[in-house]
C-alpha cells in the first residue's frame, strides 16, 4: 500500500505544488517516507522519512520546479525501510528516469539473484521498485538507439517489464524532457487513475494512484488505468494508450475495505457506497445471532461508513466512542507489535458515557493480528460496558498477501487455524462476527456501473492468487525475507 501521482504540465510552468497537494490526499496510503522528483534541464529531488508535512518546506518550493514531476508516499512492506528506498526513484543515464510504484513484485528475490548478478548491476536499495526501474530502462534503452523517445519505445519497455517483473504492481514515471509514463499489472490488482486539467496555460495531466489524490490536486477523472496497459503522455501532452496484455481484472477488493478513502472512485465503484452496503450486509449477519445491543461504535475511521448504515439497518444507535488523535500514525502500518500496542492507546481515547453499563457492539474493518482488537475491547471494558461484542465487515483474513499489503507472514493472522469462538476468546470479547465471504464480494460488486461482472483479488481471504505464480515457495521466501529484514540492527 503506497500512494503517487505524476503531473505533466505545459511547458515553462512548475507542477510541484499540484504533486504536494496530491500526496497530501493519498498520505493514509503511506506514512513511512515521502518524496518527489521534478524535471527542468535535470532532475531535482526532495526525499524523506515521515509524512509529507514534515518532508517538504517552502525552500523546497524554489529548487523543485519543472513541468514533470513525480511523487510518492510509502510504507514499507518489501525493504527494511532505509533512507535508500524512499521513492521515487531515478535515473540520471544512459537515459533519465523517474519513477514510483504501489503494490510488490513477487520475483524480486529471484530477480536480484538471476537477471540482475548476470548483468554486474549491483542493487543499491532493497525496494523492489528498483527491479521495475532498471528492466524498464534497460529495455527502453535496447530499442532507443541514440534517437528521441517514441511511444513504440515505451511500449516495448513495458512489455518487457510485463515480461520479467512477476507481481501486483501500478507505476507511474517521467523520461526526462520527453514525456510521463504509467502501467498497470495484467490482473490491474493495483489501480491507477488518469486525470486532467484545462488552464489557460494549456492542458496539464496527471496520473494518481487513487481519485481523491485527482480530486484535491484539481484534476478531473478521465478514466482508470486498464489492466495490462500502459500510457505514454508526450512533450506535447498527447495521450499514447497500448493494452500490452490483459488476464481477467481482479481489482484488490481491500482496497474497498481498507485502503482507499471513502470519497475515491476506483474502476467505477464508489469506495463509500461499497462500506454502506457492507454496513447493511454485516447487519443482517448480526441480527441472525438473536444478540441485542444498546449502541454501534466504529473504531475510527475506515469503519465509520459501513457502522453507520449497520446502526441503521439495525435501528440502533450510531455513537461515536473513541476520540482519535489524528496526529499519530496508522497502527496497521506500524512495523512492530509492540508499536501497535503503544500506538493504539496514543490514538484512541474512549468515552465513558457512550460505554458505562452498555452492550455496545465495536465495528472495525478488518482482523489482522488482533493487537488493536484487543486493545480497542480492554478499553471498552475499563469504561464500564457490560456487554462487548465485535463485528468485523471483512470476512476473517487467513493468508499471506504478496502484492503489497502488510500482512506476508502466517503467523500474522489472528484467524489462521481458529474458530469464531477462540478468536472471541483471544480478543476479550464477548462475541464475534465476521461479514461472510460471499456477502462482501457481493457488497462491493454491487457497486459496478455494469452490475456484478467484477471479479476481485480476495487471495488474502481464499489463499487463491491471481497471478498464478504464487507458490508456497515464493510464500517462504518471502516470508524469510520479512523476518529478516524486521530483525536486521537499524
Amino acid at each position: 500500500m503506497c500512494g503517487f501521482i505524476s503531473v505533466l504540465g505545459p511547458e515553462g510552468t512548475d507542477v510541484l505544488q499540484d504533486v504536494l497537494a496530491g500526496l497530501l490526499a493519498t498520505q493514509h496510503r503511506g506514512q513511512d517516507a515521502a518524496g518527489v522528483v521534478t524535471f527542468r534541464d535535470g532532475f531535482q529531488a526532495k526525499r524523506g522519512k515521515g509524512l509529507v508535512r514534515e518532508v517538504f518546506a517552502e525552500k523546497h518550493l524554489a529548487r523543485l520546479r519543472g513541468n514533470m514531476a513525480v511523487g510518492h508516499v510509502r510504507y514499507p512492506t518489501v525493504g527494511r525501510g532505509e533512507d535508500t528506498d524512499v521513492q521515487p526513484f531515478w535515473l540520471e543515464y544512459p537515459v533519465g528516469i523517474a519513477m514510483a510504484h504501489n503494490g510488490n513484485v513477487t520475483n524480486f528475490l529471484e530477480l536480484k539473484r538471476d537477471y540482475f548478478s548476470q548483468r554486474d548491476v549491483s542493487m543499491a536499495t532493497s525496494c523492489d521498485l528498483a527491479a521495475v526501474l532498471y528492466v524498464f530502462a534497460d529495455a527502453l534503452m535496447a530499442r532507443k538507439n541514440g534517437s528521441g523517445i517514441e511511444p513504440d519505445h515505451i511500449r516495448e519497455a513495458v512489455t518487457e517489464v510485463f515480461r520479467r517483473v512477476q507481481g501486483a504492481y501500478s507505476v507511474v514515471g517521467i523520461v526526462a524532457g520527453a514525456g510521463m509514463f504509467a502501467f498497470r499489472d495484467p490482473f490491474g490488482i493495483k489501480p491507477g487513475v488518469l486525470g486532467m486539467r484545462e488552464t489557460k496555460e494549456g492542458r496539464y495531466w496527471a496520473l494518481a494512484s487513487e481519485s481523491v489524490v485527482l480530486d484535491v490536486a484539481g484534476y478531473e477523472t478521465v478514466r482508470n488505468l486498464r489492466p495490462g496497459e500502459a500510457i505514454w503522455i508526450d512533450r506535447d501532452r498527447e495521450v499514447h494508450s497500448f493494452q500490452i496484455t490483459h488476464e481477467e481484472h481482479r481489482p484488490c477488493i481491500f482496497e474497498y475495505i481498507y485502503f482507499s478513502r471513502p470519497d475515491s472512485f476506483l474502476d467505477e465503484i464508489s469506495v463509500y457506497r461499497a462500506r454502506l452496503r457492507l454496513g447493511e450486509e454485516l447487519a443482517t449477519r448480526w441480527r441472525a445471532t438473536g444478540l441485542e445491543i444498546d449502541a454501534v461504535i466504529p473504531v475510527p475511521e475506515s469503519a465509520r461508513t459501513a457502522a453507520q448504515s449497520m446502526a441503521e439497518a439495525l435501528d440502533v444507535p450510531y455513537r461515536e466512542g473513541f476520540v482519535k488523535n489524528r496526529y499519530v500514525g496508522r497502527s496497521f502500518i506500524m512495523p512492530s507489535d509492540a508499536e501497535r500496542r503503544d500506538t493504539v492507546r496514543h490514538k484512541l481515547n474512549p468515552i465513558r458515557m457512550e460505554f458505562e453499563g452498555k452492550r455496545v457492539l465495536i465495528v472495525d474493518d478488518s482482523i489482522v493480528r488482533g493487537t488493536t482488537s484487543r486493545q480497542i475491547v480492554r478499553m471498552a471494558r475499563e469504561m464500564g460496558a457490560e456487554k462487548v461484542y465485535l463485528a468485523s465487515y471483512s470476512s476473517a483474513l487467513k493468508y499471506p498477501c504478496p502484492y503489497g499489503i502488510d500482512m506476508a507472514t502466517r503467523r500474522e493472522f489472528i484467524a489462521r487455524d481458529r474458530t469464531d469462538e477462540e478468536i472471541a476468546a483471544e480478543l476479550g470479547c464477548d462475541h464475534l462476527v465476521y461479514q461472510q465471504a460471499d456477502a462482501m464480494i457481493e457488497a462491493v460488486r454491487g457497486e459496478h456501473p455494469s452490475g456484478g461482472d467484477v471479479q476481485f483479488c480476495t487471495a488474502c481471504f481464499d489463499g487463491r492468487y491471481p497471478t498464478g505464480d504464487v507458490t508456497p515457495e515464493t510464500l517462504a521466501a518471502i516470508e524469510t525475507e520479512r523476518l529478516e529484514s524486521a530483525s536486521a540492527p537499524a
